[in-house]
């Protein structure tokens, strides 16, 4: 395989709550006008969403072509064996114009029993938020299945649950069977496991154009659901200039915030993963084997387990998510 960082053509997904930021902040290309683009889809390989390559040698190839010829020069071998014939992570940025549905995720074995899916897992990394937007994440109190039945049934789900207000560098882990919603004016960038698998509670009694409601998975959800109450679901962290600091490790992925100013190395070679990049604040250039490629704010590079050795420069402040499998 090439040794060189790999860029996909996005996949936008127009949703009932999303907004315009990913095209007028995000500089992202739609096919047609819409002000309602909720998602951009940077790396999938989920059914009837696969990522395809945009320049270089590799244009106009899917991802899926690329793990199935070159699965330990891309994913490393330890993450080919794991997953075979596809990508372990979905990678997304999100623009909530409104409030999105509360909901939560299966973990792998309720998601693997009821759908043939994995579970989701995600962290959320908070890239711009409107004055006062908040998200919903977790319960504010302990509560058990009979008091949340009824809250939910009584329209008053909102009373129980956790709201925060935040702001841009805000971080939050969001392990399956928490209960979360991301409210009108975030953007952020989401990494998750492979699994479109969502079980929605509460959609704020809303109703499409066409006057209908969208489904909800109250049994679903319930078996699914982590009550467990926690005095802080924000992830703390300190940032460090030219050094990658991790924010959030799990079984199925871990994450680094890596501000850059000037010119950085990076070395791979002890990592027996693929590296992704995302740009969530600034602009840079990626240096790679006499050759470049920009990686500017809102985009997302997949860096091959044979690519051991890169070079960024930061064209202004620039910060990087850096994500991989561990």
């Amino acid at each position: 395989m090439k040794k060189a960082p790999l860029k996909f053509i996005p996949i936008l997904q127009e949703k009932i709550w999303g907004g315009t930021k990913l095209v007028d902040v995000l500089h992202k290309k739609a096919n047609h006008l819409s002000d309602t683009i909720g998602e951009s889809w940077e790396i999938s390989t989920v059914k009837d969403a696969v990522s395809v390559v945009a320049e270089g040698v590799y244009k106009g190839k899917t991802l899926v072509d690329l793990i199935n010829e070159f699965p330990n020069d891309l994913l490393g071998e330890k993450v080919a064996e794991k997953f075979p014939n596809e990508f372990p992570l979905l990678i997304k940025y999100i623009d909530a114009k409104q409030d999105l549905s509360i909901q939560l995720h299966p973990n792998d074995a309720l998601a693997q029993k009821r759908h043939q899916s994995y579970g989701k897992t995600e962290m959320w990394y908070i890239m711009q938020a409107d004055n006062n937007a908040e998200i919903i994440v977790g319960f504010k109190e302990e509560v058990d299945a009979k008091t949340y039945q009824k809250y939910l049934k009584e329209g008053k789900i909102t009373e129980i649950l956790n709201a925060e207000k935040v702001q841009e560098g805000d971080v939050y882990f969001i392990p399956t069977g928490r209960v979360h919603a991301i409210g009108a004016g975030v953007l952020l960038a989401e990494i998750q496991q492979t699994s479109d698998i969502t079980y929605r509670i509460y959609d704020w009694e809303r109703t499409d154009k066409n006057g209908n409601s969208r489904e909800l998975h109250t049994e679903y959800a319930l078996d699914a659901m982590d009550f467990m109450v926690t005095d802080s679901y924000k992830t703390m962290y300190k940032k460090k200039k030219n050094t990658a600091t991790e924010i959030v490790n799990c079984p199925f992925f871990t994450t680094a915030i890596l501000p850059v100013k000037g010119r950085l190395e990076k070395d791979f070679s002890t990592r027996d993963s693929f590296t992704i990049l995302m740009n969530v604040k600034g602009n840079a250039r990626i240096n790679y084997n006499d050759e470049s490629m920009s990686l500017a704010y809102g985009e997302t590079i997949l860096i091959p387990k044979t690519l051991e050795k890169i070079t960024i420069d930061a064209l202004e402040q620039t910060e990087l998510l850096e994500v991989y499998i561990n």
